[in-house]
């Protein structure tokens, strides 16, 4: 049997949910378990928060999953983007002051950034030669 971990609710559970239903996979989403098998095929859904699902791949608990690729990308988990879907795209963006005199990346050097991403984050700034 097929599992496939999904968002439990969230941006990405209305669009993977429509996505399943195009596929005319049957399944009863009104039940609110974490497990729910399939009524027309042998494959189950393991509704999951978004930063657990690239885990929960990478440790075989689902053969597969649909998240956010910023989700994927933050975990570094040992899975592979398979197949990029086309909903639900995310943006992470940089704020500074409405005042500040911006020059591009360098003008976060020595500063303190707060972030849910610090992988991506740390990247990018790796990237751009920003300590």
């Amino acid at each position: 049997m097929l599992r496939i971990a999904i968002q439990g609710k969230g941006r990405l559970y209305e669009d993977t949910m429509a996505l399943l239903s195009e596929a005319n996979v049957k399944i009863d989403a009104g039940k609110r378990v974490l497990l729910v098998p399939a009524k027309n095929f042998p494959v189950e859904i393991l509704f999951l928060r978004d930063d657990d699902i690239p885990q929960s791949v990478a440790s075989g608990v689902a053969d597969a999953g649909i998240v956010g690729e910023n989700e994927w990308a933050e975990k570094e988990s040992d899975s592979r983007i398979a197949h990029r879907l086309g909903f639900s795209r995310c943006r992470l963006s940089l704020a500074i002051p409405k005042d500040a005199e911006y020059s591009g990346p360098q003008w976060f050097e020595g500063k303190t950034i707060a972030t849910s991403y610090p992988v991506i984050l740390q990247k990018f700034l790796n990237k751009h030669g920003v300590n």
